[in-house]
């Protein structure tokens, strides 16, 4: 059982310092939009609980942790108050955001898939609702702060080829019994250094082979 190898408290854990990375992400987004301090909540809550709240629907965990742990709800909070009083200066906000969406981005891509294989999903479908999780609340974010979601655009570095990486890698592990606390933060530590990599080198998917239909802005 997955259990023996990864345990429910190391489980949790992780969820919590996913949300609360993602909660910081989401929060610096809004003040960098020049919302309000309810703004900062709604996007920090929606960042930060997004992906796990889908993914719990998927695999059948109802009603959500994020409607049954307190500590789901307040963590997110936490983050915004620490965000109104202490968000760095204007212009390091938004390199701030993609670093702590980075952070988030390789937590709950293991967290996510650790948790659907332990509701019964295959190891392929537990690494996609990794994915999910990891990308969920990144796309509520940016369709609430009216983006378009950074995982849908061409112009922004990988986003989702690193969470695949940590998911695929959680997946594996489970696979060969080797999960457990050290080897899963390797795994999430794996998605969060890709992802860094990818914005310091400007590492994007590809597009359409022999695209023609791109405006002069595009190309």
């Amino acid at each position: 059982m997955l259990n023996d190898v990864f345990t429910p408290s190391v489980q949790h854990g992780l969820d919590l310092a996913g949300i609360f990375v993602f909660a910081i992400s989401g929060a610096l987004l809004a003040v960098r939009k020049n919302f309000d301090v309810f703004g900062m909540a709604v996007l920090a809550e929606a960042t930060a609980l997004g992906g796990g709240l889908l993914r719990d629907l998927v695999i059948g965990a109802v009603p959500p942790a994020a409607f049954t742990d307190l500590g789901y709800f307040l963590m997110p909070l936490v983050a915004t108050v620490l965000v109104f009083f202490l968000h760095p200066q204007v212009e390091r906000i938004n390199g701030a955001v993609l670093v702590f969406d980075a952070a988030g981005l390789g937590l709950f891509c293991v967290a996510g898939t650790t948790k659907a294989y332990e509701y019964g999903l295959s190891l392929t479908f537990s690494a996609v609702l990794g994915l999910v999780t990891a990308a969920g609340g990144g796309v509520l974010r940016d369709v609430l702060a009216n983006e378009v979601p950074s995982l849908l655009r061409w112009d922004r570095d990988l986003y989702a080829v690193p969470a695949i990486v940590g998911s695929t890698m959680a997946a594996l592990l489970i696979h060969f019994e080797q999960l457990n606390a050290v080897n899963s933060s390797i795994a999430a530590a794996t998605a969060f250094v890709l992802r860094l990599l990818a914005m310091r080198f400007g590492w994007r998917a590809p597009r359409a082979w022999h695209r023609r239909s791109a405006t002069p802005e595009e190309l």
